[in-house]
């Protein structure tokens, strides 16, 4: 092997042990088709306050076919960062909201949310709680905490996004919703599918099964609004119109 091949070659190694340790300390799991549940039971993650975080960045133009021929014709573009364009002027008219619909052990059932100044409550049922100022990710995000120390008195949670003005935009934002538990790695679910007419997604469901917490990848889209995630889980709530004030926000 001649130095040129063994210098491309050691350089090739160095990157992938950056890659491997960068991965590492960035410490998550990713839910995906494939491996789409996760028991924080097991992972001595089920106590403590659960933070789920809904972030997102609008796609740049260039992200589907364009940027592949790219990197094609220039494969070393791959070593570069890549710079994300997280606010443009067309962000200003997206607004996505993180909401969860709650079912408890003595069959209450109800929504924690934005639109009609639904927020919840930590200490007391339903045990979840929305906070609007969302002071550990981007501007943009929203953030629901859950008290899994009241784990035995939660049934099933449904952690869903939905578009508040009511234009659909799924097809023209990288959303992330991503869970924090006390103990172990975050959770992280990408919205990255393209759907351009969907107006809201369910994103993950945290069931208690046999006093085990299991997270469970869902990323189910749908055309309409809350009341139809309520129609495709079965949770028969009743909906009507609602409306987020300065306050909710």
């Amino acid at each position: 092997m001649g130095a040129g091949m063994r210098f491309w070659e050691n350089l090739w190694r160095g990157r992938s042990t950056q890659f491997d340790s960068g991965s590492a300390a960035t410490n998550a799991i990713e839910l995906t088709k494939r491996n789409h549940t996760i028991s924080l039971s097991k992972q001595g993650a089920a106590t403590g306050n659960l933070r789920v975080n809904l972030s997102w960045r609008m796609r740049t133009s260039d992200i589907g076919g364009r940027q592949r021929d790219s990197l094609l014709r220039h494969p070393f573009k791959a070593l570069k960062p890549e710079v994300v364009q997280a606010h443009t002027q067309s962000m200003v008219n997206v607004d996505l909201d993180l909401g969860c619909m709650y079912e408890l052990a003595d069959g209450t059932k109800g929504v924690v949310q934005p639109l009609g100044g639904f927020l919840g409550d930590l200490n007391g049922a339903p045990y979840v709680k929305l906070s609007g100022d969302d002071r550990f990710g981007s501007g943009s995000g929203e953030t629901l905490f859950v008290n899994l120390d009241h784990r035995e008195e939660i049934k099933r949670l449904l952690i869903f996004v939905y578009i508040y003005d009511q234009t659909p935009a799924f097809d023209r934002t990288h959303a992330i919703v991503t869970l924090y538990p006390s103990n172990g790695p975050r959770i992280e679910i990408g919205l990255d599918e393209r759907h351009s007419q969907a107006r809201s997604c369910a994103v993950v469901m945290i069931e208690n099964i046999k006093n085990e917490l299991v997270v469970r990848r869902e990323v189910k889209f749908v055309y309409g609004f809350q009341a139809e995630l309520d129609r495709l889980y079965g949770w028969g709530l009743q909906w009507g119109r609602g409306y987020k004030t300065k306050a909710d926000r």
